[in-house]
């Protein structure tokens, strides 16, 4: 059985998945656009270059993602992407880069009495994000 995550975006899919490779480390294994259906009928309403489905190793995990009809995007609700840096500055350099023109931040980066740093924000294409340093406050 494969797992993997499935993000849906509001028309910025290559940008964000890109973004997320660059951040983290990882290829697009597979892209199929709209403009790769063979009949006109089975293509989404918008251009010729929005994503239709993407395959991707992100982090060593694998995301599946596409673009979304506007009229059928709605905002990610109900769960975060969890990462766990192995260091204070692979945190720093991961949060800095993933939180830039962030849409929201909950949680600046801090001291928790479970890690060194966590945070909480969704980033500028929607994305939930929840990242986790524990450092010496690592249970067994």
């Amino acid at each position: 059985m494969n797992h993997a995550l499935y993000l849906f975006f509001d028309g910025d899919c290559e940008a964000a998945i890109t973004h997320y490779i660059e951040t983290l480390g990882g290829e697009i294994a597979f892209t199929m656009r709209n403009s790769d259906a063979p009949d006109p009928s089975q293509r989404m309403p918008g251009g010729d270059d929005l994503i239709m489905h993407l395959t991707a190793q992100i982090g060593g995990m694998t995301v599946m993602a596409s673009d979304t009809p506007p009229d059928m995007y709605s905002k990610p609700q109900g769960f975060r992407v969890q990462i766990e840096p192995q260091s204070m500055e692979e945190f720093d350099r991961i949060f800095n880069t993933l939180s830039k023109d962030a849409r929201e931040i909950q949680m600046l980066p801090e001291e928790s009495f479970w890690a060194e740093r966590f945070t909480m924000f969704t980033d500028r294409f929607g994305t939930p994000w929840m990242m986790n340093y524990e450092g010496n406050k690592a249970q067994g």
